[in-house]
């Protein structure tokens, strides 16, 4: 069954920009659901379920075509449906309200058509069609694809593996952690050679992968760690009245060295506020999944900030969206349980007018970015009823190929509830939503370095949120 429903379209006068930067000629580009229903469903039946449930009769119109059928064709319209494998929330909540409901339904998944109005060339559509899609997780159709069954994932047995480790020489360590997406440095790799050595066996590949994940950048912050030498202009002091760092004139630049860069730049400023007692009441600093200080004699405020910049440059509205989800569990496991109250973000992309042409292969448009994140934000915080009470745009065009996407989250904890600790016996409660088979090693991907082939390579490795 497809249902289709215009919704309000989006106008483009002759000669303007549209949200990806490409001039079009178009006069409007209207975007209609789909909804692709299997199971023993009477015409009846899904002609109650259009009316009941699909569409408003009052803005809306549908029209339903069954299988056999052929559905209209536009010659100035393409179809986006998302990837096997992708999360799609929507139609695992209409399934589910179909099943309440007494239907068999075997399954539900939905697509957007877009028509565009106006002499438009093949070339424009297909133009259009790319800056609206995202190749990561969704595929385009000019002509509408069949109706036929979903595509069923390949099933794979849970069986114990082991990986050759332990007789491989650094070449082919290298290419064990490339091809496995390990993403671990030779030095790791010769580490977990050694280790493996001395115990006389192979690694499993769960023990593989736990250890890739454990040092990741995601896990570990090695870089945030790492030592560091900077040579450059000097740094600003934050005291006015402090000496400064400036070389003199003629001289070289500016030399600092870090042992450890969080260590001795965060850590130690927050360590010696706390000595001097300046500053706020820090209850809780680099201990738990987030920060606490004192609101007052009863509460403590949680605070967690992240940046989800990788995932956010593959597909923007997912990655925005896991990342303030991110800061959102981290809060909630704060203590013995923080209450999330508000959000905040930091976006740092191109500017949205950067030329279309110009964009390298591999990235997305800027504007496309800005719009994908500021919607993640927005939709995964609302649909937990927590706001977004601030934020901030920076553009530059450093970050044309990898924006910087910093969430944060706040939450009111009681201050007898801070300290917690594991003990033998307790036990380990995993709660969500069913997942998809997006989101995988997402966690080892951070410590990539990104190319023009890490969309296609790396589509998997963005969580969609189940919202």
């Amino acid at each position: 069954m497809r249902q289709r429903e215009p919704i309000a379209p989006v106008a483009t006068t002759a000669g303007s920009e549209n949200a990806v930067g490409k001039r079009a000629r178009t006069s409007a580009l209207v975007e209609s659901r789909i909804y692709l229903i299997a199971g023993a469903l009477a015409r009846a039946d899904i002609e109650t379920i259009t009316r009941a449930l699909l569409c408003d009769p009052v803005s809306e119109e549908a029209e339903v075509v069954g299988d056999g059928e052929a559905p209209s064709n536009d010659p100035a319209s393409f179809e986006v449906h998302l990837k096997p494998g992708v999360m799609d929330p929507v139609a695992e909540t209409l399934r589910d309200e179909l099943t309440a409901e007494g239907y068999a339904v075997e399954s539900v998944r939905t697509a957007r058509r877009f028509r565009i109005s106006g002499a438009v060339a093949a070339g424009e559509i297909e133009a259009v069609a790319r800056g609206i899609a995202n190749d990561c997780i969704e595929d385009v159709y000019f002509a509408p694809p069949p109706i036929a069954p979903p595509p069923k994932p390949p099933e794979r047995s849970c069986e114990l593996q082991t990986v050759e480790i332990r007789s491989l020489g650094d070449d082919r360590l290298v290419d064990l952690s490339r091809s496995r997406h390990l993403f671990l440095s030779l030095e790791e790799m010769q580490a977990i050679r050694r280790h493996f050595q001395s115990l006389g066996r192979e690694p499993t590949d769960l023990e593989l992968e736990t250890i890739a994940q454990t040092w990741s950048e995601h896990c570990v912050h090695k870089t945030l760690k790492s030592a560091v030498r900077y040579e450059g202009d000097a740094i600003p002091s934050p005291h006015a009245n402090a000496p400064s760092d400036a070389p003199a004139s003629g001289a070289s630049a500016a030399v600092y060295e870090f042992d450890n860069l969080l260590k001795d730049t965060i850590a130690r400023a927050t360590q010696e506020l706390i000595a001097a007692g300046r500053g706020p009441e820090c209850l809780s600093v680099f201990e738990d999944n987030a920060g606490v200080i004192a609101f007052d004699e009863r509460y403590g405020v949680a605070f967690k900030v992240e940046t989800h910049n990788h995932p956010s440059a593959i597909e923007p509205y997912g990655g925005a969206a896991t990342g303030i989800g991110g800061c959102i569990r981290d809060v909630l496991g704060c203590g013995l349980g923080a209450r999330p109250i508000a959000n905040t973000d930091v976006f740092c992309v191109a500017p949205g007018d950067w030329p279309t042409d110009a964009v390298p292969r591999g990235a997305l448009h800027p504007a496309r970015v800005l719009d994908g994140v500021v919607r993640g934000v927005a939709d995964y915080g609302n649909r937990m009823g927590i706001p977004t009470v601030n934020g901030a745009v920076l553009f530059h065009p450093r970050y044309l190929g990898n924006p910087l996407v910093f969430c944060g989250c706040a939450g009111l904890l009681p201050r007898d509830r801070i300290r917690k600790a594991a003990r033998p016996g307790d036990r380990i409660v995993l709660l969500g939503g069913r997942t998809g088979r997006d989101g995988i090693h997402g966690a080892t991907f951070s410590s990539a370095e990104l190319s023009d082939g890490h969309a296609d390579e790396f589509s998997h490795a963005v969580q969609i949120g189940n919202a």
